[in-house]
């Protein structure tokens, strides 16, 4: 099964943030709590870490990339 990693709300007023660098790559082995990016917004940057074992199997959107809170930014296939 797959799950999708979202780009989170970090603060009250956030509406979006920017991805700034992936720590893994398509086809990485993950772990919860382990972190898989790290994004900045408008006050701070902060790492994303992983809700679950698994594996990365897409990433929606690349590094640069300004996306709005709640979007997908990639998928991993959840190990079971």
């Amino acid at each position: 099964m797959k799950k999708e990693v979202i780009m989170p709300k970090i603060g009250l007023d956030m509406d979006e943030g920017t991805i700034l660098t992936w720590y893994k790559k398509v086809g990485d082995s993950v772990k919860k709590g382990e972190v898989l990016l790290e994004i900045e917004t408008d006050k701070a940057t902060t790492d994303v870490e992983s809700a679950v074992d698994g594996t990365l199997v897409e990433i929606v959107e690349e590094e640069d990339e300004t996306v709005d809170i709640g979007e997908t930014i990639a998928w991993i296939e959840v190990d079971e």
